[in-house]
């Protein structure tokens, strides 16, 4: 069922969002060779904890911390543990906080050190991709059309898609209606309406979906 928000309500979620980004913000003055995945996910604990907020990702579906943490051919859900970052390397940080009952959702992925002209590449087309659909989303638009424009960019960049997992709905949960999957037809699905909110999750592959 899709729950669509009130202004009031889509305020509460920016909050939590604004909290979420700031939290990256942090995590991206430690990402450096030598970092362990278990030192982000710290970070983002007490980060989301010392501003009131409650961090979205523990606990659920025992999930067992605040971040997930996914190296390299780590696609998602990247489960923090004594790795060391090494120069070369790309890492996704995922985190989410829930302040006032609202929650905020959201990943980036760093470049540690200097890395491949090829690695470089996958996070611009990736970026590209997450922008081109944020234009999509728009109120009489519909959901395949968000979900053609990650696939249409990223395919005609030679790389691909996941499909096993989605985007999806945001608000008082974590995951809500609907699904966001990075590929579809325009023109089809959902229509976008006035109040909907989505987290837009692009999920990249230099090789096979």
């Amino acid at each position: 069922m899709i729950y669509y928000k009130t202004s009031e309500e889509i305020e509460g979620i920016r909050k939590s969002c604004l909290l979420v980004s700031r939290t990256l913000a942090e995590v991206a003055k430690i990402i450096r060779p030598g970092t362990s995945t278990l030192k982000i996910d710290k970070l983002v604990e007490e980060f989301v904890r010392d501003h009131g907020a409650i961090p979205s990702f523990l606990g659920y579906r025992d999930f067992p911390n605040a971040a997930c943490v996914s190296v390299n051919d780590a696609v998602v859900h990247g489960i923090p543990a004594n790795y060391e970052l090494k120069e070369g390397d790309i890492v996704s940080v995922d985190c989410g906080a829930t302040l006032g009952g609202y929650v905020g959702d959201s990943a980036f992925t760093f470049a540690v050190g200097e890395i491949s002209d090829d690695k470089r590449r996958l996070l611009e087309v990736t970026r590209e991709s997450l922008n081109k659909a944020i234009e999509a989303a728009k109120v009489g638009n519909r959901l395949g059309d968000i979900s053609y424009a990650v696939q249409e960019h990223v395919e005609r960049n030679g790389y691909s898609v996941v499909r096993e997992l989605v985007g999806h709905g945001v608000g008082k949960s974590l995951h809500e209606d609907p699904e966001v999957p990075n590929y579809g037809k325009r023109g089809h699905g959902l229509k976008l309406q006035d109040g909907l909110v989505i987290a837009i999750e692009p999920m990249v592959n230099m090789g096979r979906k």
